[in-house]
């Protein structure tokens, strides 16, 4: 079942339902056990930053916000200088609750951003240990193009993700 969601740039308007997606989305993770966000990591200046340096999405429905992601057009941390070809997705979030295929909605629509700025490639990373993460993004579509060992975190810390990514149809790879 595909999502009905309505999309819509974020503004400042929107720091705190940003902030209150990831925390939702990063306590189901830790109820589950999936070493990936922890609720308070980021806060109302992560995503102005955010909005200042890419692009933020929301995605409603029914009147209330379904889910939101990060667009970026680098990512060093991860992905180190890469020519201009790609989209990178960050924090994709969905509400508890919201309209099946939520996620799969809203990167969808990340993935149509970024051919529509000329660029064949949609990239993502995730934590390494996350394979159930792995599972969804691979199933979409994403293959996985190589190991980031030693990504920088919070507070100086580093941990290993999983890089991935998926050409985009219709668009020609160079």
């Amino acid at each position: 079942m595909t999502a009905q969601l309505s999309f819509r740039e974020a503004d400042t308007d929107d720091l705190g339902t940003l902030v209150a997606l990831y925390d939702g989305a990063a306590r189901w993770m830790v109820d589950r056990g999936i070493d990936q966000w922890r609720p308070g990591d980021k806060d109302e200046e992560h995503f102005r930053l955010r909005m200042k340096e890419g692009e933020v999405w929301l995605a409603a429905s029914g009147g209330q916000a379904a889910g939101g992601y990060e667009l970026w057009w680098t990512d060093e941390p991860a992905w180190g200088a890469q020519p201009p070809v790609a989209g990178y997705v960050h924090r994709l979030m969905v509400r508890r609750g919201a309209p099946a295929g939520t996620g799969a909605e809203l990167l969808a629509h990340a993935e149509r951003r970024i051919a529509a700025a000329g660029r064949t490639l949609c990239r993502l990373d995730c934590v390494s240990t996350n394979a159930r993460l792995r599972g969804y993004y691979e199933g979409r579509g994403y293959t996985v193009v190589g190991e980031q060992p030693f990504k920088s975190g919070a507070g100086g810390s580093s941990y290993a993700v999983t890089l991935m990514e998926k050409v985009l149809v219709g668009t020609p790879r160079g």
